[in-house]
Formats: C-alpha cells, structure tokens, sequence
C-alpha cells in the first residue's frame, strides 16, 4: 500500500487541501496534459479530497488516480451551474474516465421559411411566399423550425405528408422566382401552384397556418377549420372549392389514421430507455412531436466501465451515496449513471421538449439544470401509464435489440482483428489498441488528386481519426508520386519526434532533443495499409527507408487475378512472400473493410474537390469584390459557371459592374 504523498506532488496535495468548500467542476491532468476526468461537486474540498485519502490498490480507479499529475478547478454558484459546466467540459474536452456519448451529427428539422404580418394577421408578408424544407445547422429566427427529428427520413416523410395535405411549395427560391408554368407537383396535386398564381395568397397562407398547427399536434383545429371553409364555399355554391377542401380532410384524416397514434394531451415528448450489457450501454431516444411519434435514434457511449468503477469507488462529499443520489439511497446503478450523462450532454445543445418520460429514476437537479438550460418548464415521468407506458415499452425493446446488435458485431470485429494479427504472425500488447492505417490515392484522369488515410483501432473505424491531404506538385495520374508525398507528410514528423526520443539522455541526465511540434500524443499504428501492389509498396518502402521507420509495418492489398473480390493477395515491403488468406477468411474480411473504406473516403472527397473545380460556385463567392449581384451578372451572361471559366478576361469585362482589373482577378480564380 503506497501512501498517497510519494505517489503524487506536494504541490497538487497542497492545493487540494487548499481547496474551498464550494459547488464547482473539478479537472484532472496525467503529465502529458491529456484530460483524465472531469467533474462536479457540491463541496469541492471534500469531493477531491475523497480521491486523494483513500487507497485504491492495483484497480483500474486506482490507476487512473496514479495518473494525476496536476488538477483545475472552477467554482460555481450552485449544483445546477455546475452540472452544467461540467457536462460542457466533457463534451468539449472527452475525458478518458468520463462517460461519453459522441454526436457527430446536429438533429434535422422541418423549417417553414418566410414570417407572418407583424400585426398577427393571418396574411403573409409582401412578397413571402413560404415554402417547407429540409433543415439541418443553426436556426434563423426569420423562419419556423419544426423537431428535432430522429433522422432526416422522418423529416423527408413528415415533408411529403404536408405536401398530400396542404399543398406547400418545396422548390427553392431561385426555381420558384423563374417559372412560368406550374411544375410536376403540381399535376400530381402535391402544390398549389404559387408560383404562377393558381392560388390567391390568402389561401395559401391559410395552408400554411394549417400546415403549422399540424405540426403543433393541433388536428382537431385543423379538420374544424378545414371544415368551416369547405361550408363557406358550399354556401357560395363554389362547390369545386369545397370538395376540394373535402378531399383534404379524407387525406388529414387517412394520414392520422395510418399514424396509428392514439390521440393524447402530449405534444412534445422525448423517451429514453436504457440497456446495459457486456461492459457496453445504449441509449434508445424515442421522439414525439406534436402527437406524432417520429423514431428513435440508438446512441451507444463510450468508457462505461472506466466511468461506472469510478463513480462507485469514489465516495461522495459527506461520505455516503454517490453524487445525485437521493438520501439514504444505495449507490447509483450503471443504468442511472448513463441515463444522467446522456440527458446532461444531450440537453446542452439539443433542446428539451416539455415531457421526459424516463426508464432510470434521475436526480431531481439534472432535471431543474435542463429546464434551467432549455428556459422552460420540464417534467421527468418514471411510472409512466396508458399511451407513455406503451411508448417507454417500445424504447426499452429499441434499446435492446440495439445493443445485442453492437454486441454481436463487436464480437466479430474482436475475431477478425484476431485473425489478422496471428495471420501476420504479430503480437500486440492489448489487441484493442491494435492500431491499422490505411491509404488511397483517387483522381479523375489526374484532376483533383486526393489521398486518403482512414484509421481502425479498437476493433473498429476510428473516423473522427480520417484524414484527407491535396496532393500538389505531381504529374497528374502518377499515383505513386502521390504515395509517396502522404506517407511523407504523414510519417515524416512522427519519425523525426522518434529519432529525438531516441537521441534523449536517459532521465536525470538533463538536455536532450525536442520532439517538432504537432506530435504530441501521435504514434506509429502497428500496420500500414497500402491499397496496392508491388509498385505502391516499393514506394511505401523507399519513404520508410528514408524516415528510418520499420519495414515490417507495410502491407499491401495486391487484386486478386482478375481483379475478383476475395482473391486478394498481402504484399509485404520487408521482403516476405506473398499471402493469400482464402475467401472466407476473416482476418481477409477486415482487411477488405479497412481498404474499401479508405477507397469510400477518398473517392468522396476527390469528387466534392473535382465538382468545386468544375462548378466553381464557392470559388466565384470567394473572390473579393464579386458579390451577389456581379455573380447573377456573370453567370446569366454566359449561362453558368463553366461559361464564366471559358470567358476571356475582355468577354467578363464587357458585363456590366465588372471592372477590367475585377475581371483580370476572376480569370485568374478560375484558372
């Protein structure tokens, strides 16, 4: 048993027992600066000092507190600020003993652009005809915003369901301005025709207003207005208007039908139920909004059982239950402890909807700090009844097929990434830090060259690791030039920080060589994939040579005779015969799956390069000088962009509000 004062410094010692006995986040540092824990406390001096005055033996806690090489706190006013700053924390920092869940994407939504009269009327704006439209990023408070929505097929679905009612425009404002004639949607009867007239804007803005209450869950306010209008024309003997007011209602009324949702009092809802299982958790988000059940969504955190050991070895400030748990409550379950991280991490950006129907009993504070969050009003169900139960039910089985489904795929992605290393004949330390790079080189005829590294570690596709470099300076369509200029790039300042460690005095001795900047952290992986045979990998071979890297770390994937998937042979830079490991095999398996995500992300980014070069929309934006009038100018002149690259610089002088020296500058921006 090692006392705690020879494992870590007077200073941090000292500066805990310095500590006041406020609510505040506290941040925990191993001696490369890399963030081990970050979190909250309603006694910051006795919460910390928790870590410091116990032992915790060889357990993986105990490692993790022998890791602590200096600590950051902030105070905060209260509980609910602190939940909150510490939930930023994590999300921003991703703390390896923190339970994190990744989003790498924002939530859809269903926007309506165009506002109404200011004076509340049931007209529209002059000139604002709104249309619905798919919707992802930051909101704009000129228009209506419907969600969040689980996935963009909800909000696409929800988009056409609109159309069949009430007849919206979904064509952009460019289309919209130049028709002439009313377009398809309009013979199948999912437009009005706004565009050319066909209906007066009153009606559409009462399709609109109509279309808005739907999405609010007001049905019912919408069939008795559609009916009061259909009786107003039946009154006025416009009885083509009013069947086809008629024939709305039977469409609203098919589409709630076909919802099968039963009618309730709740119009924006969220569900969350959880599974645990196998050191693994998912979180299924089940989304209801205006009385309609959208989806869910399935999110699966990471360090669940670094962050569950912590949690529950790690008394609270006064020595009893954990953090939020309520009084004389036993330890939080696994369960609690990632329903809470989820709803505090969500919630930071998402917003809250008015109802959470929850899985896991949560502390009462998250509650009051999203609320807080969101400025509004928000109530957790934990015994939910009638309609809430069947909804919970629903998620609950969501979640578990899920994480049975992760399960299952872990489990083989575990044994191919065993299959790989014992056919290679390696030997790594801990096969999850198994770490395999792999490159592509993609081009259209030697336009718009990229290179691809994608990264598998952890038995599985690490993509916020994925990087893409521009190849310059080659002749266009030699790939191994390009080969060589990513590996280069790549590798070239790891092997530099490798020869300055290896250049190093021992410890004690003083001096020693820097390592170059940016290579704080970065290691060689343990293979390098080369899509490619003998001639990529004699490249891949002379650039190892030259950076005094291992040869053995070199693979390529040679095609198989005729170029058949499975026939795939292994061609190793170091000198060893070819292997080919059978169609079947699974170590062959992943190495198809590595190379062929790798040729996915490459060929991707060739082709989003390629169509800025040749559409050059973003290019004529970026040229100072040519704003949105000019560019019209410019491209209605000589009809499009490939036009305005073909133009000489006399042809885009002679348009009206482009300067000679203007035109000088856009000739040279897109040549």
């Amino acid at each position: 048993m090692v006392p705690m004062s020879e494992v870590h410094s007077e200073q941090l010692l000292a500066e805990v027992a310095a500590l006041p006995s406020l609510p505040g986040v506290y941040r925990y540092f191993d001696v490369a600066g890399a963030v081990l824990y970050v979190g909250k406390a309603r006694n910051l001096k006795r919460r910390v000092s928790s870590y410091f005055q116990k032992n915790h033996g060889g357990t993986r806690i105990g490692h993790m507190i022998g890791k602590i090489a200096r600590m950051e706190t902030t105070v905060v006013r209260s509980e609910a600020e602190a939940l909150l700053l510490e939930n930023n924390l994590i999300k921003t920092l991703k703390p390896r003993y923190n339970i994190l869940f990744r989003d790498d994407k924002s939530y859809p939504y269903l926007k309506i652009t165009g506002v109404r009269d200011r004076d509340g009327s049931d007209g529209l704006a002059p000139g604002s005809i709104p249309r619905l439209a798919y919707y992802r990023g930051a909101t704009d408070r000129r228009h209506r915003y419907y969600g969040p929505y689980p996935s963009a097929w909800a909000v696409k679905e929800s988009i056409q369901l609109l159309q069949k009612v009430f007849k919206l425009r979904t064509c952009e404002d460019t289309v919209y301005g130049n028709r002439t004639r009313p377009c398809l949607l309009y013979q199948i009867k999912r437009c009005s025709g706004p565009c050319v007239g066909h209906v007066a804007p009153a009606d559409y803005a009462h399709d609109v207003a109509n279309a808005e209450a739907f999405l609010r869950g007001e049905t019912q306010q919408v069939l008795a207005e559609l009916e009061g209008r259909m009786m107003q024309h039946a009154e006025r003997l416009e009885f083509e208007q009013a069947a086809e007011l008629r024939n709305r209602m039977s469409a609203l009324s098919r589409v709630l039908h076909q919802q099968s949702v039963e009618i309730v009092d709740d119009k924006d809802v969220d569900i969350l139920a959880v599974k645990v299982q196998g050191g693994k958790a998912c979180v299924n988000l089940a989304m209801v909004r205006g009385g309609r059940h959208l989806g869910d969504r399935a999110y699966f955190p990471a360090h669940v059982e670094d962050a569950s050991l912590l949690q529950q070895d790690v008394a609270d400030d006064d020595g009893g239950p954990a953090e939020g748990a309520e009084e004389g409550a036993l330890l939080p379950s696994v369960e609690r402890q990632v329903l809470e991280a989820f709803i505090a991490q969500h919630y930071i950006e998402a917003p809250a909807p008015a109802t959470l129907v929850l899985g896991e009993v949560v502390g009462r504070e998250l509650i009051e700090a999203i609320a807080q969050q969101s400025s509004q009003r928000v109530t957790a169900v934990f015994q939910p009844r009638s309609q809430r139960r069947l909804w919970l039910e629903m998620a609950q089985k969501n979640a578990d097929i899920q994480l049975a489904r992760l399960l299952a795929e872990e489990g083989s992605q575990q044994a191919r990434t065993r299959a790989l290393v014992d056919a290679l004949e390696l030997a790594p330390d801990d096969l999850a830090q198994f770490r395999i790079e792999c490159f592509d080189i993609s081009h259209t005829a030697g336009e718009a060259t990229q290179a691809s590294c994608v990264v598998f570690e952890d038995h599985a596709m690490q993509n916020r690791e994925y990087r893409r470099y521009n190849i310059e300076g080659i002749t266009p369509g030699d790939d191994y030039a390009a080969m060589r200029q990513v590996l280069m790039r790549r590798y070239g300042k790891i092997a530099e920080a490798m020869a300055a460690e290896a250049q190093a005095p021992a410890p004690g001795d003083g001096g020693g060589a820097d390592a170059p900047p940016g290579t704080a952290g970065a290691r060689m992986p343990d293979l390098v994939l080369v899509d490619g045979g003998k001639g990529q990998v004699s490249m891949a071979r002379e650039v190892f040579v030259e950076l005094g890297l291992p040869l053995s770390l070199i693979v390529g994937v040679e095609k198989g005779e005729g170029r058949k998937v499975g026939l795939e042979e292994l061609v190793f830079a170091d000198g060893r015969e070819k292997v080919y490991l059978g169609r079947d095999s699974a170590a062959l398996m992943l190495v198809a799956q590595i190379r062929d995500e790798a040729h996915r992300f490459a060929i991707t980014g060739m082709r989003a390069k390629r169509a800025k070069v040749r559409v050059g929309g973003s290019q004529l934006e970026d040229i100072p000088g040519v704003g949105p009038k000019r560019r019209a100018r410019l491209l209605q002149r000589f009809g499009g962009i490939r036009g305005v690259a073909a133009a000489s610089v006399e042809d885009l002088a002679s348009v009206d509000g482009i300067a000679r020296d203007l035109a000088e500058e856009i000739y040279r921006a897109l040549h």
